[in-house]
């Protein structure tokens, strides 16, 4: 199972720089980096990133996080993945383009 990070093509590209990150705004303000399950997903880009295009779904399997990432209430109280550090280019397994469509974006097929 991989557990999966958006991020806009400017955080997207300042990780490929850096090689490190604190995440998004919202992830500094909380503390900690969030991600979702792909059943969550969608959810999250509806909620969070609505209308925005130029953004990036980055796949991470969570076993390589360790003891830093903690599954914790959220939305509904559904367990939500949680990371407790940087997140790390080398964390990253790929990034793909989560596309704009009818105001809908397409996530892609084979994301699990």
């Amino acid at each position: 199972m991989m557990i999966y990070k958006i991020f806009r093509q400017s955080e997207w590209d300042a990780l490929r720089a850096t090689g490190a990150t604190t995440g998004a705004p919202v992830d500094v303000a909380d503390g900690y980096i969030h991600f979702s399950t792909i059943a969550q997903a969608p959810e999250t880009a509806a909620k969070h990133f609505a209308g925005e295009a130029d953004l990036m779904l980055l796949g991470i399997d969570p076993d390589l996080l360790g003891d830093d990432l903690r599954w914790e209430p959220s939305r509904g109280g559904a367990l939500f993945p949680h990371l407790y550090r940087q997140l790390r280019l080398t964390d990253v397994a790929w990034a793909r383009t989560l596309p704009l469509l009818d105001g809908m974006h397409q996530f892609p097929a084979d994301a699990q």
